[in-house]
């Protein structure tokens, strides 16, 4: 398809953000101006989400060259320049505009409930906004780069090459447990030469995020942080109910997974490098090898499921906005970009040509349909998804996918085996996720605590959401740290529920799909055009499901996920 980036009435075209002076001029347009009419109101709406647009986009473009490639200290220096110089220069600015919006008398004739939507949250940031917290906020993302910093360093020499941490969780797959011991010995040690320096890092943003909410006039920085991501369609409260409900309906089943994998190699309980390896002794699912083969194969997916979604891919890729295969240097994980100007999001990932790699490529191509079903909304505060939104795209893509995944897989063996590793693994993160927000839950509201109490906390933590059936004998340190690993825990706090309650929705997207798939898609499909002018519930609505994680509820999709299970046996 064709992308033109759309023609600026307000930003320079030639724009270049070297410096505050460059955005200066801009923000104090949009500060002095007058409102005569109805009309000039529309305007400086629609002028302040161009520029919004654009400042967003360009510090997108810092982020995504940095982590791409974290060893160059110019990218580094370019995306600490926004953070450092300019993010605390916009939010005084953002606060004015934001009281000057809400102030004018010509508010009220925006009834839509797209405006609703983003007026609420407008007001719900000026209640927030605290001066003293621009410095604070300026460190707090220093200190999160760190934490990429450190990770992207993270490698093991195995029989003299080197691999990231990405490339060696492969060899956990290894049918050789002499291998997978090893690696796993290197993994460990290598994280746990960081293990001071990261809890050094978390005490810091730990007190600083404290300080944050106190300024803000919150109890502690779980309250606040609700409020921060917008959370006005659920409470603390329904997410410790998600918190019960994995524990009485999903972990029993991951404790089931944990005993058939025991059975089949022979033990009676599951050594830590036990749980990666194919218990039948089959090698490692590769479904593709390297990322051309990747992005073709995801094309053709995508396509199968609506022509448009394979032309998105496709167009992504002639744009050269994927970078997805495993280097050195390169930060962990992986992550869908939206580039608000353009339209065009950015994929970045670590692939290494496993079955996980092509789960987070239809993962993030989940993401990437969201970005282009969304990008002709009228402001960019409708295109700006709430998380619960975002990854309900993201995880009902993965799902929706498996019925194509022989794109992948020619041997039907391999084709079941992979989708049956697929609904485990669904089975076997939700408790994860769960003990991760119940971990950050107690975090916050203890935020005197010390390391260790940290760490204790995440050991209960562990036998509350554990099988049981994993023997750490002489590794109780590596699980005690293993929260470490979790860059949402250090870089986007609260920001993981997120995916528990998407999984449950696109379990239930799923479920629909098997019974109608054209009508499923397109609820899916109507639900993603919405961005965010609908509330989270509504939108869940328009997908045909519900926005629930109540027991009865979690109880028969843990139910459903466990029926196909089955027939894949």
């Amino acid at each position: 398809m064709e992308i033109k980036r759309p023609q600026r009435t307000f930003v320079s075209s030639d724009f270049e953000l070297n410096s505050w002076d460059d955005l200066k001029a801009y923000y104090d347009n949009l500060t002095d101006c007058t409102f005569h009419n109805q009309s000039d109101f529309d305007r400086w709406l629609k002028d302040r989400s161009e520029l919004e647009a654009v400042i967003e986009e360009n510090a997108a473009w810092r982020y995504i060259r940095m982590t791409i490639d974290t060893t160059d200290e110019k990218l580094a220096e370019s995306y600490r320049f926004f953070t450092a110089e300019i993010q605390p220069q916009l939010a005084p600015y953002e606060d004015r505009l934001n009281k000057k919006m809400m102030e004018s008398p010509y508010l009220s004739e925006y009834q839509s409930e797209a405006h609703q939507i983003y007026f609420r949250s407008v007001q719900k940031s000026i209640e927030m906004f605290r001066e003293e917290n621009i410095p604070l906020q300026s460190e707090i993302s220093d200190l999160t780069q760190e934490y990429g910093a450190i990770t992207g360093k993270q490698s093991i020499n195995y029989e003299g090459q080197e691999l990231t941490m990405q490339q060696a969780a492969q060899k956990l797959k290894d049918q050789d447990p002499e291998v997978r011991e090893k690696v796993f010995r290197l993994i460990s040690e290598r994280r746990m030469q960081d293990r001071q320096q990261l809890d050094e890092l978390f005490d810091k943003l730990i007190q600083k995020r404290h300080q944050v909410a106190l300024n803000a006039g919150y109890e502690n920085y779980r309250d606040y942080k609700f409020d921060e991501l917008g959370r006005f369609d659920y409470t603390k409260e329904d997410c410790f109910d998600f918190h019960a409900s994995i524990k009485k309906h999903v972990v029993p089943l991951a404790k089931l997974q944990h005993e058939e994998r025991a059975r089949a190699l022979g033990k009676e309980k599951l050594l830590p490098w036990d749980t990666e390896v194919d218990p039948l002794g089959r090698k490692a699912l590769k479904p593709f090898d390297g990322a051309t083969e990747l992005v073709e194969r995801t094309i053709n997916i995508f396509g199968k499921i609506s022509p448009y979604y394979g032309d998105c891919i496709q167009t992504m890729s002639g744009m050269k906005h994927l970078d997805l295969e495993s280097k050195p240097g390169k930060a962990p994980g992986g992550y869908n970009y939206p580039l608000y100007e353009i339209g065009v999001p950015f994929i970045f990932m670590n692939s290494v040509g496993s079955q996980r790699d092509l789960v987070t490529m239809v993962h993030e191509g989940g993401h990437a349909i969201h970005s282009f079903l969304s990008r002709e909304l009228e402001l960019t505060s409708f295109k700006s998804l709430p998380s619960e939104v975002a990854e309900l795209a993201s995880m009902s893509m993965e799902l929706l996918s498996m019925g194509y995944w022989d794109q992948f897989y020619a041997d039907r063996e391999e084709l079941n085996r992979a989708k049956k590793d697929h609904l485990e693994s669904i089975i076997s993160v939700l408790p994860w996720i769960a003990m991760v927000d119940e971990f950050q839950h107690w975090i916050y509201s203890n935020p005197k605590h010390t390391a260790l109490d940290r760490k204790q906390k995440w050991e209960a933590l562990g036998k509350d959401y554990g099988t049981g059936m994993v023997d750490w004998t002489g590794w109780e340190e590596v699980k005690a740290y293993s929260w470490h690993r979790q860059l949402h825990i250090f870089e986007v706090p609260f920001y993981y529920i997120e995916y528990g309650i998407a999984q449950l929705g696109a379990i239930s997207v799923w479920r629909n799909s098997q019974n109608d798939f054209s009508k499923a898609i397109k609820a899916y499909e109507e639900a993603l055009k919405l961005g965010y002018s609908k509330s989270i519930p509504q939108i869940y609505e328009t997908a045909a499901i519900r926005f629930d994680f109540s027991d009865q509820y979690v109880s028969k999709l843990a139910d459903f996920v466990s029926s196909e299970l089955k027939e894949l046996q």
